[in-house]
C-alpha cells in the first residue's frame, strides 16, 4: 500500500518533470528564432533587458537574469565589439558601470522583437487566454514559495 506522503512526493516528481519538458518545449521556440539572426540565447537576454529597460547597471544585468558577472562581462564585451550596446560610467558612483543599447542595437532590437513575440506567442497558442493568465498566478505562486523555502532566500 502507497502512503499519502509517497502519492505526494510522485506528484511533486511528475509535476516537475512536466514542467520541465514544458519549458523545454516553450523556449525552443524562443532560441530558435533568435539564433537564426545571430543571438544566443544570453546575448539576447541582455539586449532585451537594455531595450525594455534602457541603460541599466551591468550588475543589475547578470541579476536579473540569474547570471554570475563573468558571464555578463563576455557576452557584454561580445555585444559591444558587435556596435550593439556601449558601456559608460555612472555620474554619482564612477564604480558604477551602465551598460546601454546604441542606436543600432536599438534598431536591430526594433527590427527582430516582432518576430521574437510572434515565437513566444506561437509557443502558448496551445492554452487560451483564461489558461495563461491562470498558469501566470500558478507559476508566481510556485516561485514565491520556492523562494521562501530556499536557504539562500534573502
Amino acid at each position: 500500500m502507497i502512503d499519502y506522503r509517497t502519492l505526494v512526493t510522485q506528484q511533486s516528481m511528475h509535476l516537475y518533470s512536466v514542467f520541465a519538458k514544458s519549458f523545454k518545449s516553450v523556449n525552443e521556440h524562443a532560441v530558435a528564432g533568435i539564433k537564426t539572426v545571430g543571438f544566443n540565447p544570453t546575448a539576447f537576454a541582455v539586449m532585451e533587458v537594455l531595450y525594455h529597460k534602457g541603460a541599466q547597471p551591468i550588475q543589475q544585468i547578470g541579476a536579473k537574469l540569474l547570471l554570475q558577472s563573468g558571464n555578463v562581462t563576455y557576452v557584454i564585451d561580445k555585444l559591444e565589439s558587435r556596435g550593439y550596446l556601449h558601456r559608460h560610467p555612472c555620474d554619482q558612483d564612477r564604480r558604477i558601470i551602465y551598460a546601454e543599447l546604441t542606436d543600432e542595437g536599438q534598431r536591430v532590437m526594433d527590427e527582430i522583437y516582432p518576430d521574437y513575440t510572434r515565437q513566444i506567442e506561437r509557443a502558448f497558442s496551445g492554452i487560451s487566454e483564461t489558461e495563461r493568465d491562470q498558469l501566470i498566478g500558478l507559476l508566481k505562486k510556485l516561485g514565491r514559495s520556492a523562494d521562501n523555502l530556499s536557504p539562500y532566500h534573502k
